[in-house]
């Protein structure tokens, strides 16, 4: 989080999608050495206009307080662009973020193959279909899937991608906080587990419709391909390809051809403008970088995603979620398995839960444990299946 306060000082004065931010990485040695240089600094750096200059000076410092509150309360990782962390396909682009908010765990995307795999929110099944499994099959072979959190081809994509226990990145145009899609909120949940869910907006950032051209450009460059599944003349879809063109003339471009249907048209034209090469296989896609990256297929022991289906509870049973299974009655007292071989941190975790929601802060009053070290411990207890997240951020025993 190096200089986290002036970066969003900085974000909260001038926006975001600024090429600014790092113009400033490379006139300074910090933005801190900025911040303090004042006005007479800020107009010789030559990149502001006077408006701009008049927001920074009226901007207090104070102004990123909440915001890192916020982030510290629901255990938020803050990464500038300033941190080793930083992503240096995101640096590479002409206007990165100046800060990325993260849920869950960012994957060293530099070293690993990731796809873009975006589209139409009004998908077919058709369409829907081939984005699992094209993500499926791609998170396998250790391909790491970006998409924007958003329904018909997002969803499918980053549920593809579970269902292989594989990692996905979901790029949002709002703030992580905000509940954006309340159906897909356990999707995003279990995202975090082995991926993340980021954005440039601070974590309460409400969802504008502006913000979402402005999320493609960094789902492109995250991104070493981009898939394109059924996309309209003037889809969004067709922004992030534009955005990766602009950022990287090689960047390659896949799209699964659609149906003659006109909400498809965009998709089609990008194949037939040879803008994007038609794959009708995940195999295609894995060609297509010469074994630059290791392809062989990786195991998965995970709960699989396939049966993600709403379940309508019966009368009089208790409902079944969506890894299958049957919720207990809260009224049960808590039964802890025996014999698990945890370590004494995972032990103490494991047995401060029972059947009613307990909190990341009553786990951390019972344990006399820090936040920072609880998370990752129940990740594993939840990759073990011993317990379960519930709305709310509570956890409950399996």
């Amino acid at each position: 989080m190096k200089n986290i306060e002036y970066w969003i000082w900085f974000t909260q004065a001038i926006g975001y999608c600024t090429p600014a931010a790092k113009q400033l990485t490379q006139i300074y040695d910090s933005i801190k050495d900025f911040y303090y240089g004042g006005e007479s600094e800020w107009i010789l750096s030559g990149l502001f206009n006077n408006n701009e200059i008049e927001k920074l000076g009226k901007t207090p410092l104070s102004v990123s307080d909440e915001i890192i509150r916020k982030c510290s309360h629901y255990c938020y990782e803050m990464i500038t662009i300033e941190d080793s962390l930083y992503p240096k396909c995101l640096y590479s682009i002409d206007d990165p973020p100046a800060v990325l908010y993260v849920s869950g765990f960012m994957p060293d995307i530099d070293e690993r193959m990731s796809v873009g795999i975006v589209g139409t929110r009004r998908a077919s099944v058709y369409g829907m279909n081939a984005a699992y499994d094209f993500a499926k099959n791609l998170a396998k072979h250790g391909v790491t899937i970006i998409s924007g959190g958003a329904r018909g081809i997002d969803t499918s994509s980053h549920v593809g991608a579970l269902a292989a226990d594989g990692v996905t990145i979901c790029v949002l145009g709002c703030g992580i906080n905000y509940d954006y899609l309340r159906e897909n909120e356990r999707i995003r949940r279990d995202i975090t587990f082995k991926g993340a869910v980021i954005s440039e907006y601070p974590p309460d950032t409400e969802p504008f419709p502006f913000h979402f051209p402005q999320r493609n450009r960094i789902i492109s460059a995250l991104s070493d391909g981009i898939l394109v599944i059924e996309a309209g003349k003037k889809s969004g879809s067709l922004i992030t390809v534009e955005c990766g063109l602009e950022q990287d003339i090689n960047k390659k471009i896949f799209a699964l051809a659609g149906s003659i249907d006109s909400r498809f048209d965009g998709t089609n034209k990008l194949i037939k403008d040879r803008i994007a090469e038609l794959v009708t296989d995940y195999k295609d896609i894995l060609d297509a970088y010469d074994n630059i990256y290791a392809t062989s297929e990786i195991s998965s022991d995970s709960v699989p995603y396939d049966d993600y289906v709403e379940v309508v509870p019966v009368k009089g049973k208790a409902p079944i979620d969506v890894y299958g299974i049957r919720s207990k009655d809260i009224t049960e007292a808590p039964v802890h398995k025996e014999n698990l071989n945890l370590t004494k941190e995972q032990s103490d975790i494991y047995y401060a839960i029972g059947n009613k929601p307990v909190y990341i802060d009553e786990i951390s009053e019972i344990t006399k444990l820090p936040v920072n070290e609880i998370l990752p411990v129940l990740t594993v207890l939840e990759l073990k299946k011993l317990i379960k997240s519930v709305q709310g951020r509570g956890y409950v025993l399996v």
